[in-house]
């Protein structure tokens, strides 16, 4: 329990101030609403988020308790207030014209407009999260040096075409092309750049990763490189934190309106989500259950499609939600199953000899 202590903390303090910024406005009641509606959003965004808690430990393993603590330290405000508070706000001073304090005033006091505005350029926020998401996808699923695979000679198969150079490029932008058959004629311009902003800021990530960082043989290619800590692996671990969050951010209003009780609400799921993914990586719990990290990135690039397919159709935070859970349940089982056959071929050649 140790390792959630803050996220406790966290948790009462923002449930403390979303009671009473809801007393404020409409007293008691409005008190307990808040609150209600805070925890709603905190267990949505730890449901829709834990596939990135194990995407972030795999990241993590290795990285030094420096970097480890400026991850909950200031990646947390960075989560909570940039990407929680800031982000939706400048997507409404950029979309509406105005000034971020005429903007802050306006998700005050007109939130419906606030979030008609947010809702309104929501293809253009699923293009850049969705490219993003889908490339962290390709570059786990089509890495020809991986040794484990989850499903077997289809997934070995599919990861030896990770030897064509920029497979995973070319595929995204693929996919950002046909996924743009389904976006209005206006907003086919402003879609495109979003997407490629999306698939340029994740090879502007690790190639910045590959400068500054020195994988455990001292060099490596750009995608496969694994970030031991430094300014380069903590960028790449916000820019995916970011690209998780615009899911959350933009259902959250489906919920309610109020960008303070979003920021709070989220805020726990965020700190909860943080801490989870220290305890994974303390725990070593991506090496006692070999599937975990499989089941994660198979979550990361459904949310992708998902995320790609919101342009045009209405899905769920339910649905985005439980399918992520369902493949980490998956790959948990998966790993047990193999555990045991590994102990049971430990013991048959244990006996063999006598």
């Amino acid at each position: 329990m140790k390792h959630f202590t803050w996220s406790f903390v966290v948790t009462f303090i923002c449930l403390g101030l979303a009671g009473w910024w809801g007393y404020e406005h409409s007293g008691v009641a409005g008190a307990l609403t808040a609150i209600g509606i805070a925890t709603i959003l905190s267990v949505m965004e730890v449901s829709l988020s834990f596939d990135n808690a194990v995407v972030n430990a795999s990241v993590l393993k290795g990285w030094d308790e420096f970097w480890l603590k400026l991850f909950l330290g200031l990646g947390m405000i960075i989560a909570v207030f940039g990407m929680r508070l800031v982000f939706p706000l400048v997507i409404v001073a950029v979309a509406a014209d105005l000034g971020m304090m005429d903007v802050w005033n306006l998700a005050l006091t007109d939130p419906k407009g606030f979030s008609s505005h947010l809702t309104n350029h929501h293809a253009e926020v699923a293009a850049f999260g969705g490219m993003f998401l889908l490339l962290v996808f390709l570059n786990f699923l089509l890495d020809d040096e991986k040794e484990t695979h989850w499903l077997g000679n289809f997934e070995k198969k599919l990861a030896t075409l990770g030897r064509v150079s920029s497979i995973s490029v070319m595929v995204a932008i693929a996919a950002l092309l046909f996924s743009m058959t389904y976006v209005d004629e206006a907003q086919k311009m402003v879609v495109l750049i979003a997407g490629l902003w999306g698939i340029l800021v994740y090879v502007g990530v690790d190639m910045l990763s590959s400068l500054l960082e020195k994988s455990e043989e001292g060099g490596g290619d750009v995608g496969e490189m694994v970030k031991r800590g430094g300014i380069g692996g903590f960028l790449y671990l916000e820019v995916l934190d970011a690209s998780f969050s615009f899911d959350g951010v933009i259902g959250a209003f489906a919920i309610t309106t109020d960008v303070v009780i979003i920021m709070l609400g989220l805020a726990i799921g965020a700190m909860f989500v943080r801490s989870m993914t220290v305890y994974l990586v303390r725990k070593g719990t991506l090496d006692e259950f070999v599937y975990l990290e499989h089941g994660a990135h198979y979550a990361i690039g459904i949310l992708a499609v998902i995320m790609l397919a919101s342009m045009k159709f209405h899905v769920p935070e339910l649905v985005t939600g439980l399918v992520g859970v369902a493949f980490i349940l998956a790959s948990l089982w998966s790993s047990v199953q193999y555990k045991k056959r590994m102990a049971l071929e430990d013991a048959d050649g244990e006996k063999l000899p006598a």
